[in-house]
């Protein structure tokens, strides 16, 4: 079992109809892709073509922020709001895949791209899962 799996079976207050597993994923992949959007985006700063990289970064960070937030929110169960927890899930995989899509136009040049790109899909699917 995962920390995320632990916290979200020792919750005293939840007793909702939401497929737990596919949540403790869509938490854990979210954060994987932050750290992998933060990564990239600075191995990209760090690239002698930085210029070219620009829209890369921007991608970057704005899907690293987005996930942050949507691991957050997924996080605190109690009261939580199911419309604004939907949305944010939504947005969230949308930020994944314009991430994703934008890394791998740069993927066979840098492999932190690469890497990153993957990490943008696995969390896109997982909450396209969790939507589902």
């Amino acid at each position: 079992m995962t920390v995320t799996e632990d916290m979200l079976s020792a919750h005293p207050a939840v007793k909702d109809d939401v497929d737990r597993d596919a949540l403790a994923a869509c938490i854990d992949r979210c954060l994987q892709c932050v750290q992998a959007c933060t990564a990239c985006a600075d191995a990209c700063l760090a690239e002698d073509m930085v210029a070219e990289l620009r829209r890369c970064v921007r991608t970057d960070l704005d899907c690293a922020d987005i996930c942050d937030a949507t691991a957050r929110i997924l996080s605190r169960r109690t009261g939580h709001d199911a419309r604004v927890v939907r949305d944010i899930v939504a947005a969230c995989a949308a930020a994944c895949q314009a991430c994703a899509d934008e890394c791998e136009r740069h993927a066979h040049r840098h492999e932190h791209c690469a890497v990153c790109a993957e990490a943008c899909r696995r969390c896109e699917q997982a909450c396209r899962a969790l939507l589902g």
